[in-house]
């Protein structure tokens, strides 16, 4: 609220905004909706009511969520138990610690909706509202990506593209007329360096390894590759080189297949997945950046060899090693077991992209 305070008053360079927690490091949505929580808690003193509104949000995001998933048709009713009363962590990062990541991926899921009901300019708004709350939604950028190319080819996806760049233009312009580099490199920055004691999936690795750039720098090289091993081996699937993305879905040689919300949900949520299993350092309030997907990433794509009992186990493991605080060694070990169980899960799913063509639905 103190970074929030100095806005308010007046300062709009990014590198003058700071608080008890250090530089704001957030784009501008963040500041401009946390404002409004500002003035709706009485300058930040009002703290029950503060938690009453994060309480109405987590009710709001889990009603997105049971709309994709409702949409999905993937996940066993028994499994919403545990999204919905299991996590203490995530209630705790909602209600208590009133984090910005609950309100992004709020923003995120909305904006999943509109894209599933082929409402693509408007979600493509919505998905940018959530990254100008926080970047780590850029994490569904490589999937979002894939699928304009899949459903309007390259000019098409240009304009889609172009609102999620107008927006972010519009709402930092204050700040880029005042001190452009400044907020550029203080709300979009990649390469700032996270505390070791902190960590939650790296604390088995010694802090001179957790703060090197090459690790760092390998960390981005798997993301990478695993991203496009994923785009080419599992998510293209017509025959044709994946080059064919770029043209016009009418002249490409195999037909337009409208997308199914199972195959939007599926890239989008694995293309997070991937991200969250290379991230430099993952702190406790970023576990929502994926725990409402984790049900549908264990249940949607069957494998036999995974059953009931095991995806339970995968969850709960998790769970435990996202509560484990401070973090060990094991829980970090356990927490990256899980996370490669689920990869495996992803890679050896069926096609994302069925042979059939489905009746293609109107999009704007």
């Amino acid at each position: 609220m103190a970074q929030v305070e100095g806005f308010i008053n007046g300062t709009y360079d990014y590198t003058q905004l700071q608080g008890d927690t250090g530089p704001l490091v957030y784009p501008a949505g963040f500041l401009y909706i946390f404002t409004g929580l500002f003035y709706a808690t009485d300058r930040g003193t009002d703290i029950p009511m503060a938690q009453n509104i994060f309480a109405v949000l987590y009710l709001v995001t889990l009603v997105l969520v049971f709309l994709i998933y409702h949409q999905t048709s993937k996940v066993p009713p028994f499994v919403f138990f545990f999204m919905c009363c299991a996590s203490y962590r995530v209630h705790s990062i909602f209600v208590l610690r009133l984090f910005n990541d609950p309100v992004a991926m709020a923003l995120l899921f909305l904006s999943i909706n509109l894209f599933l009901a082929q409402c693509w300019s408007w979600g493509c708004c919505c998905f940018s509202l959530a990254v100008s709350v926080k970047m780590n939604v850029l994490l569904f950028a490589p999937g979002l990506l894939f699928l304009l190319l899949t459903q309007f080819g390259f000019r098409g996806a240009l304009p889609k593209l172009a609102i999620c760049a107008a927006l972010q233009v519009v709402l930092g312009l204050p700040f880029l007329l005042e001190n452009p580099i400044g907020y550029l490199s203080r709300s979009f920055d990649l390469g700032r360096q996270f505390l070791f004691q902190w960590t939650v999936n790296w604390r088995f690795l010694p802090e001179t390894i957790f703060l090197h750039r090459a690790f760092h720098l390998a960390l981005l090289a798997a993301h990478l590759s695993l991203l496009l091993l994923f785009a080419l081996c599992r998510w293209h699937r017509t025959g044709e080189s994946i080059l064919a993305l770029l043209k016009d879905p009418s002249k490409r040689k195999v037909p337009p297949q409208a997308l199914t919300p199972n195959q939007i949900v599926s890239i989008l949520f694995t293309s997070n997945f991937i991200g969250i299993c290379f991230s430099r350092s993952l702190h406790y309030q970023f576990y929502v950046w994926y725990f409402h997907t984790l049900p549908y990433l264990l249940w949607a794509m069957p494998a036999r060899w995974l059953t009931h009992l095991l995806r339970l186990l995968v969850l709960g493991l998790i769970e435990l090693s996202w509560n484990t605080y401070p973090s060990t060694s094991f829980s970090s070990a356990a927490l990256h077991l899980c996370h490669a169980v689920v990869l495996l899960q992803l890679w050896l799913s069926p096609e994302s992209f069925p042979k059939s063509i489905q009746p293609s639905r109107k999009t704007h």
